[in-house]
């Protein structure tokens, strides 16, 4: 259950400002490129988590009126990218009457509350938390989960960004359920 991280080489133009042409020209181009590419979405590359290496700086050039240097650069991303089918492992954020969120690398996703397990669900507003009818299993925020993304709708910003999620397919849901169901199988099994 490895979730989708990967890492790009990416080649762009920065603009080291002024003020930054004191110091290591490659330092100062990480540091610019940090502030411009960390958080961002991007539909092929996914959430841009960190810039991790600037690999080359070219000479730089001036812009005649302004005082910055634009200097041609190849850098390394580390970015994060859901995929639909993936089995994901993340922890509980937060329960609502209609689901729980759920956060895997750096977003969340949303479990509906029909997706949380096989059993009719009641939503427990003073806890909150999730309960079985029948199985009296409980999900709670802190809960540490196994979900399979169902949906992604990648956009413009992580809040606009909509992942959906399962946790009704065997092997999947809160870890306790997910060794509850091995044990159980071992025992019929033997």
């Amino acid at each position: 259950m490895i979730a989708m991280f990967y890492k790009y080489v990416i080649r762009d133009t920065v603009r080291v400002p002024p003020n930054r042409l004191k110091g290591d020209l490659k330092k100062e181009v990480l540091a610019e490129l940090k502030e411009t590419y960390e958080g961002i979405v991007d539909e092929d590359l996914g959430v841009i988590i960190a810039v991790t290496e600037v690999k080359e700086t070219g000479e730089g050039k001036v812009i005649w009126g302004d005082g910055g240097v634009y200097v041609d650069t190849v850098f390394e991303v580390l970015a994060y990218k859901p995929l639909v089918q993936e089995v994901v492992d993340g922890y509980v954020t937060d329960i609502t009457e209609f689901g729980a969120f759920v956060r895997i690398g750096p977003m969340d996703g949303l479990v509906h509350v029909s997706q949380i397990m096989d059993d009719f669900v009641r939503y427990d507003p003073s806890v909150p938390a999730f309960i079985g009818k029948e199985s009296e299993r409980i999900l709670k925020i802190g809960d540490n989960v196994r979900a399979r993304i169902v949906t992604v709708a990648i956009r413009n910003s992580i809040a606009d960004t909509k992942i959906g999620m399962t946790m009704r397919q065997p092997g999947l849901g809160k870890w306790e359920w997910i060794e509850a169901e091995k044990k159980k199988a071992a025992q019929e099994g033997k």
